[in-house]
């Protein structure tokens, strides 16, 4: 293994205040810096660039796209900009960057580490685009000094375009590299990828002729990658194009318009070798959330493999992996460490220890002996450290777990819940079971709240089918004697109720007729609130310009501020449906379409007066004994998660002050992005294959946006209710271990007999969740 060096100030002092070592040989190949949140990840990334700047005038930097990089660039942007304030020049001595030196960023030489092909570099969502946005401009970089990738210039025959060489809809054929041409089109084809291979050889040489990458930032993707270097990707790779693996093309779906769009996409990318071919480079991962603590840990303890594209960093000197403590939960020596330092264990440390062994045993935790015990790292130390024997241990934990299957078997009365979700599927794939069961007891009530518009979740393609639903309706004249009725006037609620039961009669009928005028009934509604125009010859005109513009415009672009209304009423629509189906009517549903929700590459923080009150506001009317919300600290998920639970916590905490009320209770829940371990938990729901049958058909005829699954999640090719019912039968299956097949074939409850899934969700009080969210907070408004 490389010897690791620490010659970095900024480096020294996070290590300090961590507590930790840079590395943990032999488990560890590579250096390690934990900071606690997301935030603070790219306040250390920002210093520690900033300083390598300092010592590297003319150096060559490599930094990375999408928004990973967000906290870096804001941090870099804050240090630069306000260097000569001496608040500023103070936080940068005590963080270890010198003050007096200000870096020379016109000096530097800037490497593009990857773009998609064939992507136009004109297309806002280019990586193109976002580096001489973000960096040459934003940093002030020297754009004659930048090796860009600009895919509309690379290899294309004078004259023409990217568009005369490959068709919007078509695929590359890489074959063609060995294949003879069989048309003329075949033959244009064949020389440009061969002059992008050219091009490839030569910008590799470009990179290797300045000394190769010198600062190299990247993150890492859901199956490892680094840069567009996917598991299976050869150590000695270099620059080229190339194709990527579906993980990798759900990552980018959201950016490029879809995954249907992102599969027809390749990359060209430097390789793994581009980046260590200078020995001496600062190669820094960044990684934040416990969804990525899998790829983590494999990169930084396992042996250098083609499975694993960043252990090709273990050449390095001066790698890095900067992590948040959730992305870091899974490096065993580290973990050992924070454990044998804990005088008093919690009950959930003690819990998770011992699931994680019967899981790893396969045993239930009653069956676990002092054997299995000594046989684990963590295991073995804990009937000292908890001064109990390994049957107190064993009995204690299980009588955990069935506490919290007890709590999750009951339905509540007299409640008020308040349902809180950052999009509008996120409650129904995280807890829809849950909230069927409490839905059942009238004496209960339920308002459901979507904080964002979640308009960037409605692709082109499917915006157009709707549109065209309703012109055809339209012209045949269905709607006329509506129309005189005045039935589609925005503010009429009972008509918006019944634009849902028209689309739920639908459903039951199995009449898409009558669905698809549910929908088109909604959908002119929504265009006469958006143009406050309610002449239907000028509608007509406005719904040709929505058909030409939805035909012509590029997939993943950012639409205009009337597109960017009607897609989030489409999802809102989906909503009002959703909840239908379980007897609520658009009274009960409350879309607040918070302000910091627009559609940029970085989303805005939350702000007091524009994101807080509103949700205050439901606060004060509702008066709610439970809030649920999308319990997502680390950012695992969608950044909107954790923006949201910060404006959640904010206006709970004002809430709180206004009413003298402490007693609300918070559920947090998880869904297809991030999950609860068992310990974490402390509600189990009983999932029966008849609330699965529930789930998929609701979801398949309510969210019909996501039907064909356009932004899916790396683990499953599938609508997010697929993903969300496996989820919820491996939580099953890791319940059932732990306490066995027989406690649930034999249980005298029928309840518990047809369980085959779980919803895991967390109970709080206030004090524990506002926790969670006011050291985040602190930090993002400091890089504001």
């Amino acid at each position: 293994m490389v010897h690791i060096e620490l010659n970095s100030k900024v480096e020294e002092i996070a290590l300090k205040r961590s507590g930790q070592e840079l590395i943990y040989p032999p488990i560890e190949k590579i250096g390690v810096i934990v900071v606690d949140n997301f935030p603070s990840l790219g306040k250390l990334t920002a210093l520690r660039f900033l300083e390598w700047v300092q010592s590297n005038p003319g150096g060559v930097i490599s930094l990375p796209t999408g928004k990973t990089p967000e906290y870096f660039i804001k941090w870099v942007n804050y240090y630069l900009q306000n260097w000569e304030r001496p608040n500023v020049q103070k936080d940068m001595d005590e963080n270890g960057l010198d003050p007096t030196i200000k870096p020379d960023m016109k000096s530097l030489y800037f490497v593009q580490i990857d773009e998609f092909y064939p992507v136009p570099s004109t297309y806002h969502n280019s990586f193109y685009f976002y580096v001489n946005k973000f960096y040459i401009e934003g940093f002030g970089l020297d754009p004659d000094k930048a090796l860009l990738i600009d895919c509309s210039n690379i290899g294309i025959p004078n004259g023409l375009d990217l568009d005369d060489i490959w068709s919007h809809n078509s695929e590359i054929d890489l074959s063609l590299r060995y294949c003879p041409a069989k048309t003329k089109q075949e033959q244009l084809q064949k020389a440009v990828i061969e002059n992008v291979d050219q091009w490839c050889y030569e910008q590799e040489e470009r990179i290797r002729g300045l000394g190769g990458i010198g600062f190299f930032l990247g993150g890492i993707g859901p199956d490892g990658h680094i840069a567009f270097n996917v598991m299976g990707s050869d150590h000695n790779s270099t620059t080229r194009l190339t194709q990527i693996n579906y993980e990798t093309q759900s990552a980018a779906a959201v950016d490029l318009g879809g995954i249907e769009v992102a599969k027809r996409h390749l990359v060209i990318t430097i390789g793994l070798s581009t980046i260590t071919y200078n020995p001496d480079c600062t190669a820094i991962i960044i990684a934040a959330g416990e969804a990525k603590a899998k790829v983590v840990s494999d990169a930084i303890q396992k042996d250098k493999h083609i499975h694993y594209p960043a252990t090709a960093l273990h050449s390095l000197r001066n790698a890095r992996f900067y992590l948040t403590n959730g992305s870091a939960k899974l490096l065993l020596e580290r973990q050992h460490r924070a454990f044998i330092s804990i005088e008093t264990l919690p009950d959930e440390l003690i819990q998770k220890i011992v699931i994680d062994l019967a899981l790893e045993k396969r045993k239930r935790i009653r069956d676990l002996n002092e054997s299995d015990f000594k046989d684990n790292r963590f295991a073995s130390i804990l009937t000292g450290k908890s001064g109990l024997t390994v049957s107190e241990i064993t009995s204690r934990v299980e009588k955990a777990l069935l506490e919290k299957l007890e709590a999750g078997s009951k339905a509540r009365n007299n409640t008020i819940f308040l349902h809180t979700s950052p999009h509008h599927d996120d409650e129904m794939l995280g807890y829809l079971p849950y909230a069927v069961r409490n839905i059942r007891d009238a004496s209960n009530s339920h308002i459901f709240t979507y904080m964002t518009s979640g308009f960037t979740s409605v692709t082109n393609k499917y915006a157009l089918s709707l549109v065209k639903k309703l012109k055809y309706f339209l012209e045949k004249g269905e709607f006329d004697h509506l129309i005189k009725e005045r039935y589609f006037d925005p503010k009429d609620i009972n008509g918006r109720n019944r634009d849902v039961w028209q689309y739920l009669d639908g459903i039951a009928g199995d009449d898409i007729v009558m669905k698809d005028e549910g929908e088109a009934r909604r959908m002119l509604r929504n265009l006469i609130q958006i143009y406050d125009e309610e002449n239907i010859e000028n509608l007509g005109h406005r719904i040709d310009e929505m058909i030409n513009y939805f035909e012509t415009q590029y997939p993943g672009r950012k639409d205009m501020e009337h597109i960017q209304r009607f897609k989030g009423m489409i999802r809102e629509w989906e909503a009002d449906c959703l909840w239908g189906y379980l007897g609520f009517d658009t009274r009960s549903i409350k879309h607040l379409r918070l302000g910091f929700y627009k559609g940029e590459i970085f989303t805005e923080e939350p702000e007091i007066d524009r994101d807080v009150q509103p949700i205050l506001r439901v606060l004060m009317d509702t008066k709610p004994n439970v809030v649920t919300v999308a319990f997502d600290p680390e950012a695992s998920g969608p950044d909107t998660h954790y923006k949201v639970l910060q404006a959640i916590a904010e206006a709970l905490k004002q809430y709180q002050a206004k009413t003298n009320c402490s007693d609300i209770e918070i559920l947090g829940y998880r869904n297809v992005w991030y999950r609860f371990h068992p310990s974490e938990a402390n509600i189990f729901v009983p999932v029966s294959l008849n609330m699965f049958a529930v789930m998929q058909n609701a979801f398949m005829n309510a969210f019909v946006s996501q039907k064909d699954a356009s932004f899916p999640s790396y683990e499953c090719d599938a609508p997010f209710s697929v993903l969300a019912q496996q989820i919820q039968v491996q939580q099953y299956q890791m319940l059932k271990t732990c306490l066995g097949r027989q406690f649930f074939n034999e249980h005298p409850s029928p309840l518990i007999r047809a369980t085959r899934g779980f919803v895991f969700l967390r109970k709080m009080n206030l004090d524990e969740f506002c926790s969670y969210a006011r050291e985040l907070k602190k930090m993002t408004e400091d890089a504001s």
